[in-house]
């Protein structure tokens, strides 16, 4: 059974950083990809990073781009965001998700993942 546990959300200031988790068990090898998304209140859930494990190559939308960095640490089964000059349009619920086979291009949707964690919320105040 797959699970994935995420932690480290919390409060920070506008400028500040935040290093989120997500611990991944269940699973044999890696899936395919490990991907980070949020939602905020009354939003839909977008993307903010993901990493194909076997590259661990990073994609990011322009909206976190050179302020956001997705990593994973094999013998941690974990996959880790780490977040800077946060912005308070950052704020949000934060979710890992996994999709177990390759996909054409970086998967950016909801569909396309097949296992879903909890969540960690992140609260950025000026």
């Amino acid at each position: 059974q797959v699970q994935l546990v995420e932690s480290g959300g919390g409060s920070v200031q506008v400028g500040g950083s935040l290093t989120l988790s997500c611990v991944v068990s269940g699973y044999t090898d890696w899936p395919a990809y490990m991907a980070w998304f949020r939602q905020a209140p009354g939003k839909e859930r977008d993307w903010v990073a993901i990493i194909a494990t076997d590259t661990r190559s990073g994609r990011y939308p322009d909206s976190v781009k050179g302020r956001f960095t997705i990593s994973q640490d094999n013998a941690k089964s974990t996959v880790y965001l780490v977040m800077n000059s946060l912005k308070p349009e950052d704020a949000g619920m934060y979710i890992c998700a996994a999709r177990n086979s390759r996909a054409i291009g970086y998967p950016i949707a909801v569909r396309q993942y097949n296992h879903w964690g909890q969540g960690t919320q992140v609260t950025v105040s000026s």
